[in-house]
């Protein structure tokens, strides 16, 4: 088994950490934050995600996990060190390197001779050199070796991935981080740093393209008084095309495809592409909070001025805490800025988020409400009590954006209701 360092301990790095020492591996998680430290080494887990605590502590238990404050503390031993810092976006689309730079440039002097350094973070095409450059380590190896992570099953994902991608110049170095893997049944791709890099902006922009395309077409099915469910049904069952990523929406969020989609576009500029297709899809994608935001008016009569909007879901997505570029913060802007009163609920979500104090249950929020608009797909909405809810809101109408409930069974309870695409 290896020793392994991770230099991170957010939502990519702990994942990494824990499924590592799961796997069998000592792994030492580093991270800046001291409180953060000190609540990983107590085993509990700032994040929502499914799997993640349990883990933490079987790594503690078992002794193959701790946490470290400081990169270099981590590295010392490490015959892998796992990059899974933060690239923040400019307002250019490009990703900011800083931290990625920091950290290669603390590890650098205390790394072990013949030690592979693994970009796991989302990075440009060509950032294995930079983090080679700034190691300045002749005896030291940097492989590629990305991520594929849903939140809210980033532990299943990574015990259970559909392939696992190592970019090397170095073959000798590729399969040794090929063997980190060892119980873990998927196909390995081995492959140059610059293909690795591209593999993972690629993967990203064709699911965020098949969300806009899906939006896109449940506006024409709006248009034309068709069902967008059956219409999906029908798509999905061509085998190339599937069932995946053809659920009509708010728009994509969270922390990876709308920087990664941009990221792409920059990425393609600076290499003389005009990449008109991704444009095309972060487009639709924010045309889609605008629809949504032009239905909730819609169905409060034209106007929000003074209407109280009860939402439904804060996060990006369902299973997770993560409110990073969530459709529904910024659909809640939209309806804010033409006066709407928003009254917001999300299971995950207890504190001030993107100017809304959110309540404690689903039911006070609609008291009095014109409007009901479901943001986030928490499975829990599907079950309410429906009667409770039309009781107290003062027109039982509901934007349902995510196609998540039953709609003959609320307009038998006196509910007007509007999907997406329906």
């Amino acid at each position: 088994m290896a020793q392994i360092a991770v230099i991170g301990a957010g939502y990519v790095g702990l994942t990494t950490a824990v499924c590592f020492s799961h796997l069998g591996h000592d792994v030492v998680c580093a991270d800046i934050d001291e409180a953060k430290v000190a609540q990983l080494t107590r085993g509990e887990v700032p994040i929502v995600e499914a799997g993640l605590e349990a883990m933490v502590r079987e790594g503690l238990e078992g002794g193959r996990l701790s946490f470290v404050l400081g990169a270099a503390s981590a590295a010392r031993a490490a015959e892998f060190a796992y990059l899974c810092v933060p690239t923040p976006q400019g307002d250019d689309g490009s990703a900011d390197l800083t931290y990625i730079e920091a950290a290669a440039r603390e590890i650098g002097p205390v790394l072990p001779s013949e030690a592979v350094v693994v970009n796991k973070s989302t990075v440009p095409v060509g950032s294995t050199r930079v983090v080679e450059r700034v190691l300045g380590r002749d005896d030291v190896v940097v492989v590629s070796n990305p991520e594929f992570l849903r939140e809210g099953s980033a532990v299943h994902d990574f015990l259970n991935p559909g392939r696992i991608v190592i970019g090397s110049d170095d073959q000798s170095a590729a399969v040794r981080v090929a063997s980190l893997y060892i119980g873990v049944t998927a196909p390995i791709i081995v492959t140059d740093p610059a293909s690795a890099e591209t593999i993972k902006y690629a993967s990203n922009a064709f699911l965020a393209a098949k969300i806009s395309f899906v939006n896109a077409i449940a506006a024409v099915c709006d248009a034309v008084g068709a069902d967008v469910k059956d219409v999906v049904l029908g798509m999905g069952y061509d085998s190339r095309i599937g069932h995946e990523f053809l659920k009509p929406g708010p728009g994509f969020g969270g922390s990876c495809l709308p920087k990664d989609t941009r990221a792409l576009v920059h990425i393609a500029d600076d290499a003389g592409y005009s990449f008109d297709l991704m444009r095309g899809v972060i487009t639709v994608n924010e045309d889609q909070f605008q629809r949504v935001a032009a239905k909730i008016r819609e169905m409060a009569g034209g106007s929000l001025e003074g209407v109280k909007v009860a939402v439904w879901g804060l996060t990006f997505k369902a299973r997770t805490d993560d409110t990073r570029e969530s459709p529904a913060l910024r659909i809640v802007s939209l309806l804010t800025e033409q006066g709407a009163e928003v009254q917001a609920y999300d299971p995950a979500v207890k504190g001030p988020v993107g100017g809304v104090v959110p309540a404690n249950d689903p039911y006070s929020v609609c008291e009095g409400a014109g409007v009901l608009a479901v943001l986030t797909e928490w499975d829990d909405f599907r079950w309410l009590d429906f009667d409770k809810v039309a009781g107290l809101m003062e027109t039982p109408r509901v934007i349902d954006a995510r196609n998540l409930l039953d709609k003959p069974a609320l307009e038998r309870r006196g509910f007007s209701y509007v999907g997406i695409g329906r």
